[in-house]
């Protein structure tokens, strides 16, 4: 066995472990972290204040595709609900990456769509979601719809 794969085998056995773990530790966070997501828009469909205050930090912020920001938690939950009551639909996110950003920040993106509101009409826009983890549970620190434009509108 030549010098340089008796190094990397050490390295193999030295740090494949924890990259390991890493990664096991990851796929749980991403987990926990697209059931928040989930919760976030069941706790809407069924017009929860306390469970969608559950799922966000007192400093959450939400920047609405009208242009329109929410700060802080009350007016996320008040936002989300009145908007919920008064376009009707069903909303779904695909989350399609999450992006640990440090241990206990993630950001995850995804198309969401809004789909049978009473106007008649489907929204398919992107949303940027920033997680945050407090006490151990992955909660909602930053939301960020998007309706995309010129190409990015074509392959949505």
């Amino acid at each position: 066995m030549s010098r340089l794969n008796v190094i990397f085998a050490v390295v193999l056995v030295l740090f494949a472990p924890g990259a390991l773990a890493q990664s096991a530790e990851h796929a749980a966070d991403e987990k926990a972290i697209k059931a928040v997501i989930q919760e976030f828009l069941d706790a809407r469909d069924a017009n929860d204040p306390k469970r969608l205050s559950a799922v966000l930090t007192a400093d959450a912020d939400q920047q609405q595709t009208s242009g329109e920001r929410r700060s802080g938690r009350d007016a996320v939950v008040k936002g989300s609900l009145s908007t919920q009551q008064s376009t009707g639909g069903k909303r779904t996110i695909a989350v399609d990456s999450v992006r640990f950003v440090a241990a206990d920040v993630a950001l995850a993106d995804g198309r969401y769509d809004s789909v049978g509101r009473a106007d008649g009409s489907d929204l398919h826009m992107l949303t940027a979601i920033v997680l945050r983890r407090e006490g151990g549970a992955w909660k909602i620190a930053a939301i960020r719809n998007m309706v995309p434009s010129g190409e990015g509108a074509a392959r949505r």
